[in-house]
């Protein structure tokens, strides 16, 4: 395979994962902004449904291909449900999407590669072209698990940094009297602007309440959905709490520093990696430009000395 067949191979696969990225980036923005409209009333329903029509309308589009890999049973107890869990996906025409998807782009882009090669004129015969149409298959079939390991990641990340506020504000309503019920749902209220996705785990919690499930089984429902490790032990910090009659603002309180400082050390190690990530843009970028303007005079007029000199000329 030459260099240019490569360097094809190469735009291909950075020019898809790109676009990914990109429609990622739009789509987690819409969504946020939606949910946040939804919650303040700010949009009539219609609108803020606007997401969940265009799943289902992706699912009606790619359910006999998704036919092909979709699992028959055990989808309601397997991981696969609980990582749509934690990407906030709910819809129960989710599975259908992301499968039918998955399988669009295993058989879609190596024929787009196939297309591709064949308008750039790159003779690729054999075993190369079927290792490229290969590669281009494995990355339509594992690009929607990349971007929903994205979505996942963004998601937590943002019920992380914001769980010490919204564990601070519901110490200070259960002190002021309020039930854990009542401080949930007055934290919800006002957690809304910060962190839309945390306010909404908290009023499903409440509304698992009201529609009469146990509260141990509506806060491990909450761990489940959200999937942060800190939110797991909040979780057991309540229901052991409930259970041996102790104090739970008090827990509370000792938990919410607990988080807040793991956010901070999470935070120095982000802030001590910086240095090592610096390293090799420095190296391989920064430093050969600073040197070839430092040194490139001096060694430019050493030529133009040593060189006649050697030769047994004057300069």
């Amino acid at each position: 395979m030459s260099q240019v067949q490569i360097g094809i191979l190469i735009l291909v696969f950075v020019a898809t994962f790109g676009v990914a990225i990109w429609l990622l980036d739009r789509t987690s923005g819409n969504a946020t902004s939606q949910r946040l409209k939804r919650v303040l009333g700010g949009v009539d329903g219609q609108d803020a449904e606007a997401p969940e029509q265009w799943l289902d309308k992706v699912a009606r589009a790619t359910k006999p291909l998704a036919k092909l890999s979709l699992p028959d049973a055990g989808y309601e107890s397997s991981s696969l449900r609980r990582r749509f869990l934690n990407a906030g996906i709910r819809n129960s025409t989710a599975p259908v999407a992301y499968f039918g998807v998955k399988t669009a782009l295993a058989f879609g882009l190596p024929l787009v590669a196939f297309v591709g090669l064949t308008v750039t004129r790159t003779p690729l015969h054999g075993v190369e072209l079927l290792l490229a149409l290969l590669v281009a298959s494995a990355i339509g079939y594992y690009l929607p698990n990349y971007l929903l390991s994205k979505v996942i990641k963004r998601r937590q990340r943002e019920i992380f940094e914001n769980f010490p506020d919204a564990l601070d504000l519901m110490t200070v309503c259960m002190e002021a009297g309020l039930g854990t019920e009542a401080a949930m749902n007055k934290v919800a209220e006002d957690m809304v602007h910060k962190s839309p996705t945390l306010s909404d785990e908290l009023r499903l919690v409440n509304l698992e309440l009201r529609a009469g499930a146990p509260r141990d089984r509506a806060l491990r429902n909450l761990a489940m959905r959200t999937g942060v490790e800190e939110v797991e032990g909040f979780v057991t910090m309540i229901i052991q709490a409930d259970r041996f009659g102790t104090s739970i603002a008090q827990s509370l309180r000792v938990h919410s520093e607990t988080v807040r400082t793991m956010r901070r050390q999470k935070a120095e190690e982000a802030a001590a990696k910086i240095p090592l990530k610096l390293l090799f843009p420095l190296i391989f970028c920064i430093f050969p430009a600073l040197m070839l303007v430092i040194i490139g005079p001096a060694v430019i007029q050493m030529v133009r000395v040593v060189v006649p000199t050697m030769g047994g000329s004057s300069p």
